[in-house]
């Protein structure tokens, strides 16, 4: 789904030659001072034109209003175009709530949050803690009986699946888990199949699948056309509020990575899912791309 853009404040007239200023009751205020038509395209960001400014024209001591500045402008153009914060002081306080949520996961595993993608990796040898088998049961269906979840995704696909019989629809699970060989030997097939370039557009190297996390779930036929089916809406519907995330939505190859899967969802918790339709467009990349550059600012 697209994201449409706001007339109000955008992100980039936000930062366009803003001044910082805090109010009589605490609040932080921000003055849009651009000239022109007040916006700031993404190479005056990576030029680091912004920081330049608002060392000049800032008089305010909020390390966390100077580290979402920073953290702004290492953002690609297309976030910088479709996002739009209008309340900054509302974002950080959603944003802590998330980072608070994460101090709550278990600490012997990669965090739920983790972003992987074609840049950033996990090892040949990481396998995700206490991977629970998918079994034959009452709640949901299974294609394969070599399949395995976190106990954090299983228990939320458990949930997941009992809210879809309630209402008539019994879902199929197709894929889960992969470890770095199983990866390893689906990529080569595919670019034997296909050719390489072909094949980096709809399958992971190894290593940088989220099937590795043991969090990420296929479900249907694996097809195009299941997004159009009663369970694919359902699920398009209702996965969010069991903390299910679309990890690669259609015209967003760009952004993830991948072409459009209507299948593949992530778990990724409630709040994260609220967190990303909120400020993120509903584009999961997008808000992990900022997580992972604001913890490591």
């Amino acid at each position: 789904m697209q994201c449409k853009k706001k007339v109000q404040l955008t992100l980039f007239s936000i930062l366009a030659g803003f001044c910082i200023s805090l109010s009589s009751c605490g609040f932080v205020k921000i003055h849009a001072e651009g000239s022109g038509n007040g916006l700031i395209t993404p190479e005056d960001l990576s030029s680091g034109a912004i920081a330049s400014q608002s060392k000049q024209s800032a008089s305010y001591n909020n390390p966390q209003l100077e580290k979402f500045t920073r953290v702004l402008s290492r953002m690609s153009p297309r976030f910088l175009e479709e996002i739009n914060i209008s309340d900054t002081e509302s974002f950080l306080s959603d944003l802590n709530d998330i980072l608070s949520e994460e101090e709550n996961f278990r600490d012997d595993d990669l965090s739920l949050y983790y972003l992987i993608d074609k840049k950033h990796h996990v090892s040949s040898d990481y396998v995700p803690k206490d991977l629970i088998p998918l079994k034959k049961n009452d709640l949901f269906s299974i294609s394969r009986n070599d399949l395995s979840l976190r106990p954090e995704s299983y228990k939320a696909l458990e949930q997941l699946s009992q809210a879809a019989l309630a209402d008539g629809i019994k879902l199929l699970v197709s894929s889960t888990y992969r470890s770095y060989k199983y990866q390893e030997g689906l990529f080569n097939r595919y670019v034997s199949q296909d050719g390489v370039e072909l094949a980096e557009r709809y399958s992971a190297r190894p290593g940088t699948s989220q099937h590795q996390l043991g969090t990420a779930v296929d479900f249907g036929s694996i097809t195009d056309d299941w997004g159009d089916t009663k369970m694919g809406k359902w699920v398009y519907d209702h996965a969010s509020e069991y903390g299910w995330s679309l990890s690669f939505p259609k015209g967003y190859e760009d952004v993830t990575g991948y072409m459009w899967e209507c299948w593949h969802f992530r778990y990724i918790g409630k709040k994260a899912c609220d967190f990303q339709k909120k400020w993120f467009c509903n584009v999961q990349q997008f808000m992990f791309e900022f997580i992972d550059a604001w913890k490591n600012d």
